[in-house]
């Protein structure tokens, strides 16, 4: 674990893989520094958001974290969302081959699992969805699309999630959903944030 200061307000603290930020993530939601106003988890680190006028001072939060119980395998429950699919997508059978399954496979293993949103990130309201079926693990596209459409639902790694909006992308797609995971109009306007269980459902 490395911390370092990002700027006046926040502390980063770098840890080895996602599983210790899950991990440190829950330990710190369950309780939370004094002054801390945000928690945000990424890949590999976790930011950590203070209000210097909410009585928030740096090295107290350092001293927290610090002393913090991570809780391994806890999750954040931040509600569930089932996310229609239509499993049309172009890269459908070449995951059924890299993975063994076949396409109907795939569908069936994609829709078994509960996900839940590890972090958000690359774009607006993009969610990366962990917890899945092992099977399920796929290397990126070696080419990238320049253009992948918009409610796009994908695979790479041991991630799964659906493009917000219309974007380049090397992830490989399985499939489309009409559902809007990323909309100004509401709030939050993230339908998929960290916390969030996840099913995705086949639809015609």
């Amino acid at each position: 674990m490395r911390l370092l200061d990002c700027g006046d307000t926040a502390l980063l603290v770098e840890l080895a893989d996602l599983d210790e930020v899950l991990a440190l993530h829950a330990a710190l939601l369950a309780a939370p520094p004094p002054g801390v106003v945000d928690l945000v988890p990424a890949a590999r680190t976790l930011l950590l958001r203070t209000d210097p006028e909410a009585g928030a001072d740096l090295d107290g939060v350092r001293r927290a974290v610090l002393a913090a119980r991570p809780r391994p395998g806890a999750r954040p429950d931040a509600g569930h969302v089932e996310v229609p699919v239509r499993y049309d997508g172009a890269d459908l059978e070449e995951v059924g081959a890299l993975t063994g399954l076949g396409a109907r496979g795939v569908v069936e293993a994609h829709t078994a699992a509960e996900w839940t949103v590890a972090f958000c990130g690359f774009a607006p309201g993009f969610g990366y969805c962990v917890g899945g079926d092992d099977r399920l693990h796929v290397p990126r596209r070696r080419d990238p699309r320049t253009s992948v459409p918009a409610g796009s639902v994908a695979l790479a790694g041991g991630f799964t999630g659906v493009y917000p909006r219309a974007s380049p992308g090397g992830w490989q797609l399985l499939g489309r959903t009409d559902l809007p995971v990323w909309d100004l109009d509401r709030d939050p306007p993230a339908l998929l944030a960290p916390g969030v269980r996840v099913r995705f459902v086949e639809v015609a």
